[in-house]
């Protein structure tokens, strides 16, 4: 359980109840202890609302940011889930607000031409609040279902920088439509520090869902049920891979095996 980075919180908490039980004598062999501690954390994951929130009574667009630190693959879960939406027949408009990153701009319009959404860009090097509003207002004169909005990878340590992905969101709600969803990326590898990122973020800006990256590899994310246990975040959706197709709904189940799996 700690290799697989639950934590040492969440780890305690799982094997006290168990130690009860086995006192008790309702478990007697490893086998029955295995099974019990699976069944007991799927059943803390198993009541979470994991839609994800479009609602065009709250206002056109419906608008959603992707927040997290620096390589955990907000752009491209951003055009995965585009895809998905687009699928459902939904318009989408990416707002490229990471405006530092080298080449991030570029990136998003690679994937918004892939996946058939509209982009709204602003120079790089400028104020990402004002291009999430233009995008905002873009969509909304288009008449677009839904915005995707991009930011900047935020060191969660760093005040400077959380105070300005505060403003994108607050700058975001100023323009036509809502803020439905606010989505932290997550990278499986993060290991402790994850829930460390998840309470500044949800501070910050109002994290309403978790994305998982990189569950490809050999990484539990573990950390996520910390995350969902102790702070309320449920986890939406995880990413399996690079191509646009690899992004599946969180299924709680799968994942508690996993986390046992060799």
């Amino acid at each position: 359980m700690l290799r697989a980075d639950l934590g040492v919180k969440v780890t305690t908490s799982l094997l006290a109840s168990l130690r009860d039980r086995v006192k008790r004598r309702e478990i007697t062999d490893s086998a029955g202890v295995i099974a019990a501690l699976r069944h007991e954390m799927a059943a803390q994951l198993a009541d979470a609302d994991r839609s994800l929130c479009f609602d065009p009574a709250r206002g056109t667009p419906n608008i959603w940011l992707m927040v997290g630190v620096n390589g955990a693959g907000k752009t491209t879960s951003l055009a995965k889930i585009a895809a998905q939406q687009i699928a459902l027949g939904r318009s989408v408009l990416m707002a490229a607000g990471d405006t530092f990153r080298a080449a991030a701009g570029e990136q998003l319009e690679t994937w918004a031409t892939r996946t058939g959404a509209a982009i709204v860009r602003g120079a790089e090097g400028a104020d990402p609040s004002s291009v999430v509003f233009d995008g905002v207002q873009s969509a909304a004169a288009r008449g677009t279902d839904l915005v995707l909005a991009d930011t900047a990878g935020r060191l969660q340590t760093n005040t400077n920088l959380m105070d300005e992905l505060r403003k994108v969101r607050r700058v975001a709600e100023k323009a036509a439509g809502a803020v439905t969803e606010v989505l932290l990326v997550i990278d499986a590898t993060t290991g402790q520090n994850g829930l460390v990122q998840a309470k500044q973020f949800a501070e910050a800006t109002q994290v309403t869902g978790v994305v998982l990256t990189k569950l490809d590899g050999s990484a539990k994310g573990g950390i996520v049920f910390a995350i969902e246990t102790e702070l309320g975040i449920p986890v939406k959706l995880v990413g399996l891979g690079e191509t646009v197709d690899d992004l599946a709904a969180f299924e709680p189940r799968e994942f508690v095996d996993a986390l046992f799996d060799e």
